[in-house]
């Protein structure tokens, strides 16, 4: 549901220097592209995908945070192969 991913994006963004037009385009833009799909229903892996893509293009440190939530970080190491990824 959209509420789902304004609820999660808008954890990532907290406090960064994005606006709150350039969040709610990239959000418009992934609707677009799951209704493009055609299906009535998008396993969330595939939504996930989309966002980080699309997160990492905004704010490296939004992409961090939703990566370590969305990859269920554990340790340091999932942390520092996500750094080396940006």
């Amino acid at each position: 549901s959209r509420q789902k991913l304004e609820m999660g994006i808008g954890r990532a963004f907290e406090k960064r220097p994005v606006s709150k037009e350039k969040i709610e385009k990239m959000i418009n833009e992934v609707e677009e592209q799951l209704a493009k799909t055609g299906r009535k229903e998008v396993k969330s892996s595939f939504i996930g995908e989309l966002l980080m893509k699309k997160i990492r293009k905004l704010d490296n440190v939004a992409y961090i945070r939703f990566a370590s939530v969305y990859k269920d970080f554990q340790d340091i190491r999932d942390f520092k192969s996500a750094l080396k990824e940006v």
